[in-house]
């Protein structure tokens, strides 16, 4: 079984990978860490990804789209030599990811990658060009850093991938971008895929791609139904306690965000006071130090993992039970995405946030985006807060919750 950092969770399909069109000996290595039958974007992308069409994919974290960019482009690959795909990414931990898959699936028919990602040397990665991958996966930054030594040629690419597109913008890729798609060939086959569809993403696959075709599985809701959405409203003083309230009440898996490093840092040390095994992740870690972490939790070292926003999107550990908010997150998009952390295909998970007064209206703008109510729940030894409002004069002050 493969135990890298991307699993086939339901739900799949009933057909088998050759009745896509892959080869056997394909299908063979997916069976080998695996891959039984494909998911519904695998079985609508895989297809056109052979016949050598443009796709817009969209779709839902955890929905299998690793597979369905990477299976269409290792099938073409097989009968020839040098650079000849790229594959951008928005964060470090999604590349590792997509080259984890693309090196369980095609080293074993001769394919070499390489990973490009800012936070490390650059010197192993500039090894890793010089001898010809067939593959390049890399973060849009530190890729342009590699053109401009002129570490790796971009002229023979004919298939690329901008995989969670949105995200990237979101991160302010898109001259970097515009930059890496104005020295691609032209003639070239590209993959965009993107949990939504704002107009930057239109405009941008309306000018670099041809004729795409458009695969859209986004849900109806904007979470997964297998979610349990908690609220805990509480003062701001009580924030802390109601976090070191949760760990102590749940005891599966759990993925906390933070806004801050010097939070996640104070609660690492607090949880590890308290018995918990517990790491971190945040831009103040090393590489190493942030793959050590994430492979923890997947292995079942550590119980709670604390991440700023770093991690949340693409990663794909399908053991998590419970995602925390240390606070709302600053927009409705950011709430769906951490919430996609858990629950993945037909898995069950919980998603509580720790608020307080001053996220009422954020509060307000997920329930309508959601079609919800988030439950308020208690923790046992903190107060809930309660919102005391004065009515009509003459009449008596009512105490509610909002």
């Amino acid at each position: 079984m493969f135990t890298g950092a991307v699993h086939q969770g339901p739900p799949q399909t009933d057909h088998s990978f050759t009745d896509l069109g892959l080869s056997e000996p394909i299908a063979r290595s997916l069976d080998k860490i695996g891959f039984e039958h494909p998911t519904l974007i695998q079985a609508e992308v895989i297809p056109r990804g052979l016949e050598g069409a443009d796709v817009v994919g969209l779709a839902e974290t955890g929905s299998g789209k690793t597979a369905a960019f990477a299976l269409p482009i290792i099938e073409k690959l097989l009968d020839g030599k040098g650079t000849r795909s790229l594959v951008l990414c928005p964060t470090r931990e999604i590349a590792l990811q997509t080259r984890s898959f693309v090196d369980a699936v095609g080293q074993e028919h001769g394919l070499r990658s390489a990973c490009l990602i800012g936070g490390v040397k650059m010197g192993p990665q500039i090894s890793d060009l010089r001898r010809k991958p067939d593959i390049v996966v890399a973060t849009p930054g530190r890729l342009w850093d590699h053109y401009e030594r002129k570490n790796v040629r971009l002229d023979q690419i004919a298939h690329l991938v901008m995989d969670e597109a949105d995200h990237m913008l979101d991160l302010g890729f898109l001259p970097q971008i515009q930059r890496i798609l104005g020295v691609l060939p032209v003639e070239r086959q590209t993959f965009m895929f993107s949990a939504t569809m704002p107009t930057t993403i239109e405009n941008l696959a309306r000018r670099f791609m041809s004729s795409p075709g458009l695969v859209d599985l986004r849900p109806k809701s904007l979470t997964a139904s297998g979610i349990e959405h908690r609220l805990y409203l509480v003062r701001p003083d009580d924030t802390k306690a109601c976090l070191l309230g949760l760990a102590n009440e749940e005891k599966g898996s759990m993925l906390v965000f933070l806004r801050r490093k010097v939070d996640a840092d104070w609660a690492c040390r607090q949880l590890e006071l308290k018995g918990h095994d517990v790491e971190r992740i945040h831009s103040g870690r090393t590489q190493q130090q942030r793959v050590a972490a994430l492979k923890g939790l997947r292995d079942g070292k550590h119980r709670i993992l604390l991440a700023t926003n770093v991690a949340a999107r693409g990663i794909d550990i399908p053991i998590i039970e419970h995602i925390v908010n240390f606070g709302m997150p600053d927009a409705v998009e950011d709430y769906v995405h951490r919430a996609g952390r858990t629950a993945r295909g037909a898995m069950k998970g919980t998603v509580s946030t720790i608020a307080t007064w001053q996220d009422k209206e954020i509060i307000r703008m997920v329930e309508k985006a959601i079609g919800q109510s988030l439950p308020r729940c208690t923790i046992e030894g903190v107060e809930p807060w309660t919102e005391r409002k004065q009515t009509i004069r003459g009449r008596k002050r009512l105490r509610r919750r909002f």
